[in-house]
């Protein structure tokens, strides 16, 4: 199986209020990492302190990083339309949908899949369900820090992996029905929105 991981780190938790300062994305073909895409960002705003302690990431690293219009096609393009996975799904997606949506930019066309909710049903009884606790309880090979987009991205499609092995038999095809009703029975897709047909919508109106 051919999926890709992602992983964003921001400003703070608010979608349409704070701003994504990493975005990664880390494909994997049997289970194995084999592509990566990494940027850091622009988000035009200061980082503040309580955000800087948990990612590492400055004002100074990201003053020279492109804009997020720019960082989310180059997103979009490398992921095309790859089964996506992601820790706490819900919370990268939103934001990544707000700026989609805002920039109308184009948008990965997979549709999106929770590793927090597969893990809560496939590995009953860890301490909790935060990416770092179960990279640490299945005793994962650690070799960079959390809270980077790159290295959190790549834990995640570990875990990922782990969990499709646990909950199928190897080299069964699994069909994206039974991995929806295991990240919760809800199919995450990003908005795919069209900037041209919007301008044109908007010029016929003059």
């Amino acid at each position: 199986m051919q999926f890709t991981a992602f992983d964003v780190e921001t400003t703070g938790f608010l979608p349409r209020v704070d701003q994504i300062v990493e975005i990664a994305a880390v494909r994997f073909v049997k289970g194995v990492p084999s592509e990566s895409f990494c940027t850091l960002v622009n988000p035009k705003i200061v980082i503040p302190p309580g955000a800087m302690r948990i990612h590492g990431i400055t004002d100074e690293m990201v003053k020279d990083s492109p804009l997020i219009d720019e960082a989310l096609e180059n997103f979009a393009n490398f992921c095309a339309g790859d089964l996506l996975v992601a820790h706490n799904a819900p919370f990268d997606v939103e934001f990544i949908k707000a700026d989609i949506e805002k920039h109308e930019t184009p948008a990965p066309r997979g549709i999106v899949l929770d590793s927090c909710a597969m893990a809560r049903k496939i590995i009953p009884g860890a301490p909790n369900y935060k990416l770092g606790t179960l990279v640490n309880h299945l005793k994962f090979p650690v070799d960079s820090a959390f809270h980077r987009a790159q290295a959190d991205a790549r834990f995640c499609g570990q875990l990922f992996s782990h969990l499709l092995e646990k909950a199928f038999r190897s080299g069964e095809v699994v069909a994206v029905e039974n991995l929806i009703n295991l990240s919760g029975g809800q199919a995450l897709k990003f908005p795919q929105v069209a900037k041209s047909h919007r301008q044109l919508d908007f010029l016929a109106h003059l």
